[in-house]
C-alpha cells in the first residue's frame, strides 16, 4: 500500500510517531500494528482499513 500511495515507511513511521523498524515490521507482517495504529494508517494514507487488512485479496 506504501508503493501505491507513493509513501515510504520513514515518512510513515515519523507521522505515527513510531519508530521506522515498528513500521517495517508491519510492512513485513512480522508484528500487526494495533487497531487504533491502523485506524490512523488508514486515514494517512486515506485508504480504507479493509484495504490494509486484506490477505491473498480477501479480507
Amino acid at each position: 500500500m506504501l508503493v501505491e500511495k507513493k509513501q515510504t515507511a520513514k515518512r510513515l513511521a515519523d507521522q505515527l510517531g513510531k519508530d521506522p523498524a515498528t513500521v517495517s515490521k508491519w510492512c513485513t507482517n512480522t508484528t500487526q500494528p494495533s487497531l487504533e495504529n491502523l485506524i490512523r494508517i488508514s486515514e494517512l494514507l486515506e485508504v480504507p482499513i479493509q484495504e490494509l487488512i486484506r490477505t491473498n485479496g480477501k479480507v
